[in-house]
């Protein structure tokens, strides 16, 4: 019989709001470790899943940078979404002309030396986000901020009133040519929007992920709390919602839980408490 396959992304689902994991969370998880396959499906990068995933056994690819990136946690990369530099320096251009810049997540090289490349000129909103990356070495701070050869995500974070008219604009200037998610910020008041491959988000990535593993997308149970996590519900088997998701993301569970992410909604799931 083929274990079951769980996948579950991080902030707000598995993760607590302070961005810890619970001693319970972390031993129910390892506990069903010996008899499924458990990973994640988050839009956090390779380096910042892995600081915090040390403690638990994972057994498939995770699916990084809401799927721009798939890779083993032996950091065995399995697939690639990039965004040109020709196309992510238009998307900046056409950004400035709403007065707002954005961060660039990238790669240096194949060795997945990961690039944070953050312009000097930040909103309040960039610079609430920025206290959760002080002195980290991949940070690069550009007074003209452009992409470079390897772009995984471009990120704006600001107000719903800039970030709205401004996802329109793209989308009527690039078309298909990207993905666009416009979700709210749940670390603050503000909103962000993400660019992506159109190849690069969470379905893509759990659809890669199955293949890897010679599994169909019917056999997996996924978790999740926003909208980048959509695409993913509704390729999967199994979609769980945790309590405190946004309701389009509840509107397409298959499973709603009781339990918030502060109170290890996921855990409590694998551990048959919900």
């Amino acid at each position: 019989m083929k274990p079951p396959i769980y996948m579950t992304d991080l902030d707000h689902t598995f993760l607590r709001t302070d961005q810890s994991i619970s001693e319970f969370s972390a031993n129910v998880w390892n506990k069903k470790a010996k008899n499924a396959i458990l990973s994640v499906a988050t839009a956090r990068s390779f380096q910042k899943s892995r600081n915090f995933l040390a403690s638990l056994h994972l057994d498939a690819p995770m699916i990084l940078l809401d799927g721009a990136m798939i890779v083993t946690p032996e950091k065995k990369l399995i697939d690639l979404k990039l965004i040109s530099k020709h196309l992510a320096d238009s998307v900046v251009y056409e950004g400035s002309k709403f007065n707002i810049h954005p961060f660039i997540i990238a790669l240096k090289d194949l060795e997945l030396n990961e690039a944070f490349l953050v312009p000097t000129r930040l909103n309040g909103h960039q610079n609430g986000v920025l206290q959760n990356y002080k002195n980290d070495p991949r940070m690069i701070a550009c007074k003209k901020i452009q992409a470079i050869e390897m772009n995984l995500k471009i990120v704006y974070f600001g107000e719903y009133q800039i970030l709205k008219p401004l996802t329109e604009h793209l989308q009527k200037t690039f078309g298909n040519a990207l993905e666009y998610k416009l979700s709210p910020e749940k670390y603050s008041d503000g909103y962000f929007l993400t660019i992506l491959h159109p190849e690069g988000d969470k379905a893509h990535g759990l659809q890669k992920i199955a293949d890897y593993l010679n599994r169909d997308t019917q056999e997996m149970t996924v978790f999740g709390d926003s909208i980048n996590d959509i695409g993913m519900f509704k390729l999967a088997g199994t979609s769980v919602a945790v309590a405190n998701a946004l309701d389009e993301v509840k509107a397409v569970a298959d499973i709603i839980l009781p339990h918030s992410n502060d109170e290890d909604a996921v855990a409590k799931y694998l551990n048959g408490l919900y």
